[in-house]
């Protein structure tokens, strides 16, 4: 019965010291996040206290605020940072989303579409706030901001290549595949989209690029 005992004691000591092996990678990894976080958290701060009317810092910090689910807080920033710069893409994006997070979902539209009429001034500013958008998973809104940009430049390459890689990133191939078609007609020069289309199954051949500057060659044949 003693020998049971001990054998008893021994197979514990052994799972609590494998445990103790396990369990501290664990929580040094929770930790090491924890302490990232509170660090990062720590210098927006010092930024701030610094230089007050640092947009990106305010921005920045009412990202980690929202990510608390301190929504107020969270709002609160994203408006001081547009209150330095009233064109901060980031900033309002993250206004309407945490005012859809706080259950106001028509402030939220209204917000919504007055920043889009503000980015509606040029192409370059509606792709932004489209960019936006979608890094804050409002889908309908990015898309609606590039239809938009590309309504004002429709024969950019660049603009047709981001709408096909919105589509492809939602799994819609068939839109995809038509706007990085038009955006590789409009630039055949884009390895990147060729690429991509190649994986899709469509086959495009980037052109050779002939020789615009052609003196030394004219002066060579002179010489010979």
């Amino acid at each position: 019965m003693a020998n049971l005992a001990k054998i008893s004691g021994l197979v514990l000591g052994l799972v609590l010291l494998t445990l103790g092996c396990v369990i501290p990678p664990k929580a040094e990894k929770e930790e090491i996040v924890l302490a990232g976080y509170a660090g990062r958290k720590a210098e927006l701060l010092n930024q701030i206290e610094r230089k007050y009317e640092n947009p990106e810092a305010h921005y920045e910090l009412g990202k980690l605020y929202f990510g608390d689910g301190l929504w107020e807080k969270a709002e609160w920033q994203y408006n001081v940072a547009l209150g330095f710069d009233p064109v901060h893409h980031g900033s309002q994006a993250g206004i309407v989303r945490t005012l859809i997070a706080r259950g106001k979902q028509q402030r939220a539209v209204m917000d919504a579409e007055m920043y889009m009429n503000q980015a509606a001034v040029s192409a370059e500013s509606s792709l932004l706030l489209g960019q936006a958008f979608q890094n804050e998973l409002l889908d309908d809104y990015a898309l609606a901001c590039y239809q938009r940009a590309m309504g004002i430049a429709p024969n950019s390459a660049a603009l047709q290549k981001q709408a096909g890689y919105y589509y492809l990133s939602k799994g819609d191939l068939v839109r995809a595949e038509g706007y990085l078609r038009r955006s590789f007609q409009l630039d055949p020069y884009q390895a990147e989209v060729a690429g991509q289309l190649g994986r899709m199954g469509i086959s495009v051949q980037i052109p050779r690029k002939t020789e615009k500057n052609t003196k030394k060659l004219d002066k060579l044949i002179e010489e010979g």
